[in-house]
């Protein structure tokens, strides 16, 4: 009850500033019509805008439930901003909840204030009859002058009493109807899902050319070379065998190193694409092995109450003190943690890494913060992006908190409902 009427009066005040919104929105319209005021809609519309995004927010607490903003963005000059104001059903929308809004907000929330001091006064006021001058105190029609008529006028206010306690249900219509208004349109929420997962799908295809491309260059500046070198010793020394055996022998040796350099060139490829110790040992380990070779001191949490790993020596933790995940979901935790570190190595200046695994048995959430210089920027083709784009591909998201001075603080939350 409180909270409604609280969120009722605070809808009154509201519907006032709606009001006042629609007469300046008048006002700009009807500069339109001799040209003046068209480059000032859009801004009116952006002024109007933290009204509509208060109401919206008042509704979502109120019932408990989020509420999107559904604007398209309004880019380029004013007359492109036009252009979207026009086609964007949010503005629509909006502007029928200002019109809405102050036709009724302000009767609602002023009837559903004074309903329950109405209902107190004239269940009180009666009693009073013998104090107050005679003939003043009056029920409804009648004049109390005993006790009778004082109990009489009292049972009047249950009428009162009745409408006041309907305030938590007009409070949910108002702001049913305010979310249902200020929320994405039927429809929207679907097709900017479907354009979001084609921006992923796309970033995906994009990330997983690159990694064929990086695979491929590696083989074939690394391993291919190598063992093309091993061959090519090896019939050399075939061929000097007979002549010079002491030579012959020197070329195998030589081809015997280079081979071993070609395989361990071949065991870091395979790791790049899957690392074979999350498969072994699970992600606690593999992070633990990440963590041990980085430069900068490290520890790794991994939530909910499990035990700290300690990466000052070469132990790993074992497996089954995180649960597992999906295969897809732990090689993106780890070269999210793998990428992060070499961000924070190569940029951050910190003197200490922290690695925090945990989230729900749905969702995998990774935290890596360094105590930094900060200041660290998502730009398009650094190791920021990469790691968004990861997230992404798998309908996951990436936090940033790198204010200047530190600390940074990247939260990657990737789902496992694969």
């Amino acid at each position: 009850m409180p909270s409604a009427l609280l969120y009722l009066g605070v809808g009154a005040v509201t519907a006032v500033v709606a009001v006042l919104a629609l007469v300046g929105l008048l006002l700009v319209a009807a500069a339109c019509l001799v040209g003046v005021g068209l480059p000032l809609m859009p801004e009116a519309v952006r002024v109007v805008r933290p009204l509509v995004r208060f109401d919206r927010r008042q509704a979502a607490g109120f019932l408990g439930v989020e509420v999107d903003e559904p604007y398209q963005p309004m880019a380029g000059d004013w007359r492109q901003q036009w252009g979207t104001l026009v086609r964007d059903p949010a503005n629509r929308r909006d502007l029928g909840w200002l019109v809405l809004h102050a036709v009724t907000g302000i009767f609602v929330g002023t009837i559903a204030v004074a309903l329950p001091v109405a209902a107190a006064a004239q269940a009180l006021r009666p009693w009073f009859w013998k104090v107050l001058p005679e003939g003043s105190v009056e029920g409804l029609g009648f004049v109390v002058d005993s006790w009778g008529w004082a109990l009489v006028g009292s049972i009047a206010a249950l009428p009162f009493l009745w409408l006041g306690l309907q305030a938590p249900v007009v409070a949910r219509w108002q702001a049913r109807i305010a979310a249902a208004l200020l929320g994405p349109a039927k429809g929207i929420v679907l097709a900017d899902r479907v354009a979001a997962l084609t921006a992923t799908r796309a970033a995906a295809l994009d990330a997983h050319g690159a990694e064929l491309r990086r695979i491929e260059r590696d083989l074939h500046d690394g391993a291919q070379a190598r063992i093309a070198a091993v061959i090519m010793q090896l019939g050399v020394a075939d061929q000097l065998r007979q002549r010079d055996p002491d030579a012959a022998d020197e070329l195998v040796r030589k081809a015997q190193d280079t081979a071993t350099a070609a395989l361990s060139e071949l065991r870091d490829v395979v790791r790049s694409v899957y690392p074979p110790v999350l498969s072994d040992r699970g992600l606690a380990s593999a992070i633990s092995a990440l963590a041990a070779r980085c430069p900068i001191p490290c520890t790794v949490d991994l939530g909910d109450g499990a035990r700290p790993a300690s990466l000052e020596g070469s132990g790993h933790p074992r497996a089954d003190v995180f649960p597992r995940r999906p295969a897809a979901v732990e090689a993106a935790a780890y070269f999210v943690i793998a990428e992060a570190l070499t961000n924070a190595t190569k940029h951050s200046r910190a003197e200490h890494v922290s690695v925090t695994l945990g989230g729900a048995t749905d969702v995998l959430t990774v935290v890596i913060t360094d105590d930094g210089v900060g200041d660290a920027q998502d730009v398009e083709g650094g190791g920021l992006a990469g790691i968004r784009r990861r997230a992404e591909a798998l309908d996951g998201r990436m936090l940033l908190s790198s204010p200047a001075g530190g600390p940074t603080v990247v939260r990657v939350e990737l789902p496992c409902g694969l």
